[in-house]
C-alpha cells in the first residue's frame, strides 16, 4: 500500500485502453487522496468505477488550469493531497497539466511522477526505429499550410521523430509527410495501441500511407506516428542550412545571413549563398 504524503500533488499517469495497464500504485494514489485533477472528469469518472475508487474529482483543463492552479496550491498548503491524470497515459504529454505542475514546484510543494503508460513511448518501443535519441512532436499544426512549414523545418531532424495525429487528419498529414520527407522514410504507425484493434503499419510512409488509404478501418482511432530521422547528415545539415538562410535573409544582407546560417546548421557558406555583397 503506497503512503500517501499530505501536501503533495502526484501525477499519475492512467491506461491507454487496456485497463490492465494502471498500476496497483497508481489504484493506491488515486484511490488515497483527497482529490483527483483530471482533464475530462466524465472519462476519469468511468476509469475510477472500473476499480470501485471513489475519490472526488476536479476539472483541470487547458481553459481553467491558470485559474484553478492557485487554488489547487492552497488546498496543498493546507494539508490536502491531490492527484493529476488526464484523459489517457501520462499527464502533461500533449495534455493538460504543466502550468499546475510549475506552480505546486514554485510553492515549494513536493510533485511526485507515479509512471505508467504513454502513448509516445509505447509506439517507440515496437517501432524497431533507432531510439537512442528521438523528439516528441506531439500533434502537427491543424492546417496544411502549416502543418507543411512544421515539416520543413523537421526535415534536417536526425533524430527520429514521434507524433500524435487524430483519426480526422490521418490522411491529409500522411500525404504531407510523404511530400516533404519522402515516401521511403523508415517509419512505423501505430494504431489503438493497447486496445483491441491494435495495429502497427510500416515500414515507410509510403507503405503507411498506402495502408490507410486503402483500408477505412485504419483510419478510425488515435494514432502515434514513429518516424526516422534524417540519415544523411550533409543533406540534413544543407536543408537546415537553407531553412535558416531563408529566415535571416529577410532581415539582413545575404552574405550575412548565409554565414550565420553556415555557422548554425553547419552547412557550407557557398552552398547556401554566392553573391557580390560586402559586408
Amino acid at each position: 500500500m503506497s503512503e500517501i504524503v499530505a501536501g503533495t500533488l502526484y501525477v499519475v499517469a492512467t491506461p491507454i485502453g487496456n485497463l490492465g495497464d494502471l498500476t496497483p500504485r497508481a489504484r493506491d494514489v488515486l484511490g488515497g487522496v483527497t482529490a483527483i485533477g483530471a482533464e475530462d472528469t466524465r472519462n476519469t469518472s468511468i476509469l475510477l468505477g472500473q476499480f470501485g475508487i471513489g475519490t472526488p474529482l476536479i476539472a483541470v483543463h487547458d481553459h481553467n488550469e491558470g485559474d484553478i492552479a492557485a487554488k489547487l496550491v492552497a488546498r496543498l498548503q493546507a494539508g490536502d493531497s491531490l492527484a493529476l491524470v488526464s484523459d489517457a497515459g501520462t499527464p502533461l504529454v500533449s495534455d493538460p497539466g504543466y502550468r499546475l505542475v510549475r506552480a505546486v514546484r514554485e510553492a515549494g510543494l513536493p510533485v511526485v511522477p507515479v509512471p505508467g503508460a504513454c502513448a509516445a513511448i509505447a509506439a517507440l518501443s515496437v517501432a524497431g526505429i533507432p531510439s537512442d535519441r528521438f523528439c516528441f512532436e506531439g500533434f502537427l499544426p491543424v492546417k496544411g499550410g502549416a502543418r507543411r512549414e512544421r515539416l520543413g523545418e523537421l526535415l534536417s531532424e536526425t533524430r527520429t521523430m514521434v507524433f500524435y495525429e487524430s483519426s480526422h487528419r490521418i490522411e491529409e498529414s500522411l500525404a504531407d509527410l510523404v511530400a516533404v520527407f519522402g515516401a521511403e522514410r523508415e517509419a512505423t504507425l501505430g494504431r489503438e495501441l493497447t486496445k483491441r484493434f491494435e495495429t502497427l503499419l510500416g515500414p515507410t510512409l509510403g507503405a503507411i500511407q498506402q495502408a490507410v488509404a486503402g483500408d477505412a478501418n485504419q483510419r478510425k482511432g488515435e494514432f502515434v506516428l514513429v518516424v526516422r530521422g534524417s540519415v544523411d547528415r550533409e543533406a540534413a545539415q544543407l536543408a537546415e542550412g537553407k531553412r535558416l538562410y531563408a529566415k535571416l535573409a529577410a532581415h539582413l544582407k545575404p552574405s550575412q545571413a548565409a554565414k550565420l546560417a553556415a555557422e548554425l546548421s553547419g552547412a557550407p557558406r557557398k552552398a547556401l549563398y554566392v553573391g557580390g555583397d560586402s559586408d
